[in-house]
């Protein structure tokens, strides 16, 4: 099962963004989005939120409820 942070990276890079580009987007630091994608961090679930909305997925799928 991909985690989160899989999922967050593999709807990055489908879009072509860097991380850079996608942490000027959502408002926070590039380090921010690497945590996310490792694992590292767990973001917020306003965040969670917030990037759902931009990719135009449901909260669902980084919950593991949906493909």
């Amino acid at each position: 099962m991909e985690t989160l942070g899989q999922k967050l990276k593999d709807l990055r890079e489908e879009a072509g963004l860097t991380q850079v580009e996608l942490a000027k987007i959502l408002f926070i630091d590039k380090s921010t989005i690497a945590k996310y994608e490792t694992d590292k961090v767990v973001p917020s679930f306003a965040m969670v939120i917030k990037i759902a909305k931009f990719f135009k997925v449901r909260t669902d799928y980084f919950a593991g409820l949906e493909d």
